[in-house]
């Protein structure tokens, strides 16, 4: 009975981390036959889990939406995690989630041991938060754009965007979060191209469409792609910049948001990032600290030559009457 106890709790615990479960899969997990996975599932639909099931050879599980939410099972690091998140919630940068997070907090910390309640009460109480002016989106719009990830549904919504408002017609890739603001990657059919879409200037939430058969991702590493496209495509100069540093100081030195890293033989690294002005990069190119190689565009060449004598110039006239340089 105990060893029963025991499997169907990780049954339960299985269906709850992946949406989809062949039996033939869960099989394998449980270390039993298909015929028992089935024995299984009956009895935590028996005990009011809503366990859907598809036949035939490409069928499987799914945990379904019920009257009652079911009990999670959660480690203590998954426990304390979701306590944390719950209370960083209530002031972040997604709106509509905030009491409701509040609510979530107060049922889970009813359940929760005695030392883990210790645990996310001593990291609240020292830890302030300096909250940035940030553009915030709506929780509704989240998560009507994750369930068509998830679920390979197009998505039609109005967007503000920097050359005026449109409507989009979209195959949904995924969500990329920065720390200030959130980034949609998806398929816009009407343009037959890739595109990032900043969530919060999405007018209206969402509304589902037909399902689509998934594309290729435009980078296997989603990350790194979205780096890009911020760093990059919305400004009138590209640059590329070999630093004579590892990528690992240049990380230190620099903003995730704001240049996309590769690393390169000679513990050098190539650095990309956009500009409104040529001006303003080649002073912020300055201020990373670390000696470097123009590869691209040459004018940004000619103009950190121009303001480097300027620099010079100004330099060598410390002390001289009036401040002026000397004659060349």
């Amino acid at each position: 009975m105990l060893e029963t106890s025991a499997r169907l709790l990780k049954l339960l615990s299985l269906l709850q981390v992946r949406r989809d479960w062949t039996g033939a899969d869960l099989a394998d997990r449980l270390g039993v036959d298909v015929r028992t996975v089935r024995r299984d599932v009956d009895k935590l639909r028996s005990l009011g889990y809503p366990v859907n099931s598809v036949p035939g050879v490409s069928g499987g599980y799914q945990l379904g939406a019920g009257a009652e939410l079911p009990p999670l099972l959660l480690d203590d690091d998954e426990a304390v995690a979701v306590a944390v998140g719950l209370r960083t919630a209530a002031n972040g940068t997604v709106t509509g989630i905030e009491e409701t997070s509040v609510r979530a907090l107060a049922k889970l910390e009813q359940v929760l041991p005695s030392r883990l309640r210790r645990r996310v009460n001593a990291l609240q109480e020292h830890t302030i938060s300096l909250t940035p002016s940030v553009a915030t989106v709506d929780s509704a719009t989240l998560t009507a754009i994750a369930g068509a990830c998830r679920d390979h549904q197009r998505l039609r919504f109005p967007y503000a965007g920097r050359d005026g408002d449109s409507k989009r017609h979209v195959e949904p890739l995924g969500l990329a979060h920065t720390g200030r603001r959130w980034y949609l990657v998806a398929w816009d059919v009407d343009r037959q191209d890739w595109r990032t879409f900043r969530v919060d200037r999405i007018v209206e939430e969402p509304t589902l469409g037909a399902r689509f058969v998934p594309r290729d991702p435009p980078d296997e590493d989603l990350a790194s792609y979205v780096s890009r496209q911020l760093t990059v495509a919305p400004y009138t100069y590209k640059a590329e910049l070999i630093m004579h540093a590892p990528i690992e100081e240049v990380e230190r030195r620099t903003s995730k948001t704001s240049v996309h890293l590769e690393a390169l033989d000679g513990g050098r690294t190539l650095l990309t990032a956009g500009s409104p002005s040529l001006e303003e990069l080649g002073l912020w190119i300055g201020l990373i600290g670390v000696d470097f190689e123009v590869v691209s565009p040459p004018e940004l060449a000619e103009h950190l030559r121009v303001l480097g004598e300027r620099f010079l110039n100004a330099a060598s006239s410390v002390g001289r009457p009036g401040g002026t340089p000397p004659p060349r």
